[in-house]
């Protein structure tokens, strides 16, 4: 009877450690990006422009955010979040967590 308990949490424990890594690995990790905000092409989306990366994207969408953006737009800022899939396959799509203002004004 004990050698059954303990075996059925061992292997509960197993499959937790299983989920917890398949969870792992699907998350992307977060960075971070710099530029102007603005409002996105739908309410309550916002677009990062002018990133200043010597290559990639040109601009950023952001699909969700738990940041309160509204009364930074217009404002040079910080984001930072993870890469999540978007309406447009092509397009740099975040989830953003954190939004740091560097700026009144963007140049």
């Amino acid at each position: 009877m004990k050698a059954s308990i303990a075996c059925k949490a061992c292997v509960f424990t197993f499959a937790l450690g299983f989920i917890a890594g398949v969870q792992a690995q699907d998350q992307t990790p977060e960075h971070s990006m710099t530029g102007c905000l603005g409002k996105g092409s739908e309410p309550g989306t916002f677009r990062l422009t002018d990133p200043g990366l010597e290559s990639g994207p040109t601009s950023v969408e952001i699909a969700e955010t738990t940041a309160d953006l509204e009364p930074h737009v217009g404002h040079k800022v910080e984001i930072t979040g993870s890469t999540i899939q978007g309406k447009d396959p092509a397009a740099h799509t975040m989830k953003v967590s954190a939004m740091k203002h560097l700026a009144a004004t963007c140049p």
